[in-house]
């Protein structure tokens, strides 16, 4: 864990960063299936219309933002409003340091406390840190999706694991 470390919820003025740290997954990594990294306005748009309902952290270490995390809609269905699909970047830099477990442990907690029932989270196959990370935090895989996704040339997979709240 890292020292000088604060959780708190995502403001107007942290869009800038968190835009650059997600570009790095688009651009750099199959991570994320965009294939085009979206303005800094697109993404305050997005985590706007998240935070207005679900919850939505960013991580600081010494004053400098070193990921974040939100809880959105899984599913657009009435029947699917206790079910959330959980997101969680980290900076580069800041991969590895317990950063995206402390992030979603609070997020966690949230969506608990906050009453809904299940948190659903769509890792690209092959990204064995998030999928370990998530295992740690009592997510259990739940699907396994062949070549549903295509980016660089290749198709991609995709693995849901869920945790119930």
């Amino acid at each position: 864990m890292q020292e000088n470390m604060l959780i708190r919820p995502v403001r107007p003025e942290d869009y800038g960063e968190i835009t650059r740290i997600y570009r790095h997954y688009v651009v750099d990594t199959d991570i994320s299936f965009e294939l085009v990294p979206p303005t800094v306005e697109e993404m305050g748009r997005r985590i706007e219309s998240f935070a207005a309902k679900y919850p939505c952290l960013v991580c600081e270490v010494d004053g400098q933002i070193a990921g974040y995390c939100y809880a959105h809609a899984w599913k657009e269905r009435a029947a699917y409003s206790q079910t959330l699909e959980t997101t969680v970047y980290l900076s580069p830099s800041r991969t590895g340091c317990g950063i995206g477990s402390a992030l979603m442990r609070r997020l966690i907690t949230e969506c608990r406390e906050a009453g809904f029932g299940a948190l659903i989270a769509c890792i690209t196959g092959g990204n064995e840190a998030s999928c370990r990370m998530h295992e740690r935090l009592g997510f259990r895989k739940a699907s396994f999706f062949t070549g549903v996704g295509r980016k660089f040339g290749r198709c991609l997979d995709v693995v849901d694991y869920q945790l119930t709240l």
